[in-house]
């Protein structure tokens, strides 16, 4: 039996070779295929928005399939995603968002004059991306200066490395990562503020969204949209914004029940614990 096929679209600054482990897991059901890196073609600058970043998924999704396909996407891939799905409904069966709360009402206002009068850095990761470090002596110090933070030592054992095999390249200076942080930033800048009117009415795909149970973005942006949104396909998942590295296992369970229940037919279904054992 042929698997449905997932896309997937990864966050902003972690490549898609990031979360090889989750798609490990996720593959035993679907067949699993991902653009390498968003926001970096030339072809597609990033812009107010993020439309042109759309227009590039929905351009990789025609040239990749003939059928429509499961999307998957996490922080901003899950923005691209649905957005991608209001555009091009045809093209897809449903989508599942990963930690992307959709910004709507006086939220997505202020985030707009914030914008237009270029206050988007104090209100955004941008005023942290826009001098993060990005070149070490080697791999291996690279290794030592991420797993010194919090945040990525929540990750599960050997996410790290696929992110460094994924995300650095060779510098004069040893590696940088791959990921501009010109790129990262201008992500940050531009981020959508006109979600909330994309997803007023009826969807024309079913939508299901995981929360982290402490993800800062959610409580920053509020899930009172998300939740109108998704309705009964609305799950939380232990773990801050980045629960996909930190738990990509239990992700991979959560993400395939959320398509079993939105799509169902064609779909094989059986929990991972129970393939396990």
């Amino acid at each position: 039996m042929t698997k449905p096929k997932i896309h997937f679209s990864h966050a902003n600054s972690y490549p898609s070779g990031t979360y090889r482990q989750f798609f490990e897991f996720l593959s035993r059901d679907f067949e699993i295929q991902a653009l390498d890196m968003h926001a970096h073609n030339p072809a597609y600058p990033v812009r107010d928005g993020w439309h042109t970043l759309v227009q590039e998924l929905i351009d990789d999704l025609l040239k990749r399939y003939t059928q429509p396909v499961i999307l998957v996407g996490h922080s901003l891939g899950g923005i691209l995603s649905l957005m991608a799905a209001a555009a091009r409904p045809d093209l897809v069966r449903c989508v599942v968002m990963l930690d992307s709360p959709v910004v709507a009402g006086w939220r997505a206002f202020a985030w707009r004059v914030f914008k237009r009068f270029s206050f988007a850095d104090r209100f955004s990761p941008a005023r942290f991306s826009v001098k993060r470090r990005n070149v070490w002596s080697s791999k291996d110090e690279a290794m030592r200066h991420f797993a010194s933070k919090e945040i990525f030592a929540a990750w599960a054992p050997g996410v790290l490395d696929d992110y460094l095999n994924a995300g650095l390249i060779p510098h004069p200076e040893g590696v940088q990562l791959r990921f501009s942080r010109e790129t990262e930033t201008a992500v940050y800048r531009s981020l959508p503020h006109h979600i909330g009117n994309l997803v007023e009415g009826e969807f024309p795909v079913p939508v299901g969204y995981i929360a982290g149970h402490r993800s800062e973005e959610n409580r920053q942006a509020g899930l009172d949209a998300t939740r109108a949104l998704v309705g009964r396909h609305f799950r939380t998942m232990f773990g801050g914004h980045l629960f996909p590295m930190e738990s990509p296992q239990l992700t991979a369970q959560l993400v395939s029940d959320l398509i079993f229940q939105m799509v169902g037919e064609g779909v094989a279904h059986e929990p991972l614990a129970r393939r396990r054992a």
